[in-house]
């Protein structure tokens, strides 16, 4: 994870292009219900690995919104998406803001975590922001229980004139570690119609079911999977809370 993709560095300007935020209004729903059903008096969540603000731009109708992002270019993305939120620049596994919230949650910059030991310490954090009574929220977007290695593809066209298609392909090539790779081919348009492809390569975090409840129980916290229904979803996925006691 030492090394952020190419996505996360010089091709951040283009993120909205690969993934616009309109695109999360579905899913930041199901985040937003889930936290509010558990815990309903909810006013503050930090985001961790907060990426573009894409799930941020939805949830700050609900919440006080503070992001984090080991990625600068991400960073500057999401403060032209969020300018009204407060973003920092750090890493899931180290951070400490020294505040804390009522919610804590980690999107799909949560699969970054490659080893058991980068995901305590991922967790951790988001236990050490998260107040007495609150609530951590993780949501992988892959379990080793239900991964399914595909090819996708995707795009949009700004208004600037710039344009992005990509090709997105996953593949693991040991079923026994707690990683895989997922691959990006992208073409981009630049606003004078020039087109050049970029490779991209992503090593992403996978692991079973008991291991994000066994790890939250050991950060202090009470584990509960909760469901996570979507409409590009076959079958209801799952998401991870950990509840803190007011103790």
């Amino acid at each position: 994870m030492d090394q952020l993709p190419s996505l996360y560095v010089d091709l951040a300007p283009w993120w909205p292009l690969l993934s616009a935020p309109e695109d999360y209004e579905e899913e930041a729903g199901v985040y937003r219900d889930a936290v509010l059903a558990h815990r309903p008096g909810t006013r503050t969540l930090l985001e961790l690995g907060s990426g573009g603000g894409n799930n941020a731009s939805h949830l700050k109708r609900s919440f006080d919104v503070t992001l984090a992002d080991r990625s600068e270019g991400m960073l500057a993305v999401s403060r032209r998406l969020n300018p009204e939120l407060p973003h920092h620049a750090g890493d899931m596994r180290t951070l400490r803001l020294g505040q804390v919230f009522d919610v804590v949650f980690i999107h799909d910059a949560i699969a970054y975590m490659t080893t058991e030991d980068d995901l305590r310490l991922a967790v951790r954090t988001a236990a050490a922001h998260c107040r007495p009574g609150g609530m951590v929220l993780l949501v992988p977007d892959d379990l080793r229980e239900r991964v399914a290695f595909e090819t996708s593809h995707g795009g949009h066209d700004g208004p600037d004139g710039r344009g992005l298609r990509y090709l997105e392909w996953s593949w693991d090539p040991d079923p026994e570690d707690t990683w895989f790779y997922t691959e990006y081919a992208y073409l981009l348009r630049e606003a004078d119609g020039t087109v050049r492809g970029v490779h991209d390569r992503h090593r992403m975090g996978l692991f079973p079911r008991q291991t994000w409840s066994r790890l939250l129980a050991l950060e202090g916290l009470t584990p509960a999977v909760l469901p996570y229904p979507h409409s590009s979803f076959d079958e209801v996925h799952e998401m991870f809370a950990g509840f803190k006691t007011d103790g």
